[in-house]
């Protein structure tokens, strides 16, 4: 099953590089009560994440939360590890959680994989972004193929 707007999103446990090392994040405790844009792509330090999809939140990041946004959220199967040096080597700061979600928990529960297998990459995300409200997806956008034209920050801005 494919996550759609109206759906609650899948219990699962994200990590998240801190200072200490990496700390689990629930879907409870990153989406109740909260406001949350989403948006997962296949992999940190690939071209397209890194020049312009990561890039695209980090600079739009006070317009998003000025929306109401609780958080900003970068998801892909990486490692916490992973995941935290691309943040850094980004400047993300403390605009974007950047969170792992290494063995592809959330991704498949969302029915959201994008098979790399193929091109030596395993099993990773789709290129998304989505818009959740108290848990419930009330935005989703998903990119159809190599495209990246739905999932960027300026259409979120658009659907806030």
């Amino acid at each position: 099953m494919t996550l759609k707007v109206g759906d609650k999103v899948p219990d699962a446990t994200f990590m998240q590089m801190t200072e200490s090392g990496p700390q689990a994040v629930s879907s409870s405790d990153l989406f109740s009560g909260k406001k949350v844009v989403v948006f997962a792509l296949p992999g940190a330090f690939t071209p397209t994440c890194s020049a312009q999809h990561l890039p695209g939140f980090v600079n739009h990041a006070d317009d998003i939360k000025a929306k109401g946004v609780d958080t900003i959220a970068c998801l892909s199967v990486n490692d916490a590890f992973v995941m935290g040096a691309w943040g850094k080597d980004q400047n993300v700061g403390d605009k974007v959680a950047m969170l792992a979600d290494g063995s592809a928990q959330f991704t498949q529960a969302a029915g959201l994989v994008l098979d790399l297998t193929e091109r030596g990459m395993g099993v990773r995300s789709q290129r998304y972004s989505m818009i959740v409200d108290d848990g419930v997806v009330t935005d989703l956008n998903v990119e159809q193929g190599p495209s990246f034209e739905v999932s960027n920050a300026e259409t979120i801005l658009e659907h806030l």
